[in-house]
């Protein structure tokens, strides 16, 4: 069963889609979704502020933050929607850092105690420090929300974290920014009447954004690796 150990994140990513493919044939997600971005429209700047702020909470809360990053693509496109998903997400980051070093910090030390991988970023971070905060973000070997508050456990300051981390999300956020965008395309296509051409440009853009992505990420996972903040596998 090696190959199940390998590769069981992928067969849980394929489950997934397989299961929000049925959810959104039995839901009427279109409307949903519609509803959300007309409410949030509606609102002008004050939508774009509110919609920060309630992705910093979530973040904050470990609520899925890509949900949000595409909701903000659909609402504010590809530019604003990464902007603003952006400044969320960086938004969230900052708070649960400060809720880790200066409130909860006992709690969340035992816990990230009873990681080995996290013992070795904290090493790795304590010695390269906003360098190695900056690839894990391109490179994510603990979850978003849950490295957000082992962040704060570690000795690198709050405005260098801060900084590293809006950088190295850029790249994940404009993806998910992306696939909002597009998926506003589909909402809308009837009305706005895209053109193939523009559909194609759509196309080549996202799988472009998709390349870097990948291609940055496995960058920052062999520097990672020379490290020593993670092991080869």
């Amino acid at each position: 069963m090696k190959w199940l150990a390998r590769y069981w994140k992928w067969i849980a990513l394929g489950l997934g889609l397989v299961a929000l493919s049925v959810a959104v044939s039995f839901l009427p997600i279109g409307e949903w979704v519609k509803t959300f971005t007309n409410w949030i429209r509606g609102l002008g700047v004050a939508g774009a502020f509110i919609f920060i702020g309630v992705y910093g909470l979530a973040s904050v809360l470990f609520l899925p933050g890509a949900v949000f990053t595409i909701a903000a693509g659909l609402v504010y496109g590809i530019v604003g929607g990464t902007a603003v998903a952006l400044a969320g997400a960086t938004l969230g980051a900052g708070l649960a850092f400060l809720v880790a070093r200066y409130v909860a910090r006992s709690r969340i030390k035992k816990f990230a105690q009873q990681n080995k991988r996290f013992g070795a970023i904290d090493q790795a971070v304590g010695e390269q420090g906003w360098k190695i905060v900056g690839l894990l973000r391109l490179s994510p070997l603990i979850p978003f929300n849950v490295s957000n508050y082992f962040y704060g456990l570690t000795s690198i300051s709050f405005w260098p974290y801060l900084l590293v981390s809006c950088i190295g999300m850029l790249p994940g956020t404009l993806l998910y920014a992306y696939l909002g965008a597009i998926g506003q395309a589909g909402l809308s296509g009837g009305k706005k009447g895209h053109s193939p051409l523009e559909w194609t440009f759509l196309g080549i853009g996202l799988l472009a954004t998709i390349a870097v992505t990948v291609f940055v990420s496995r960058v920052a996972k062999k520097a990672l690796q020379k490290s020593g903040a993670t092991k080869k596998k």
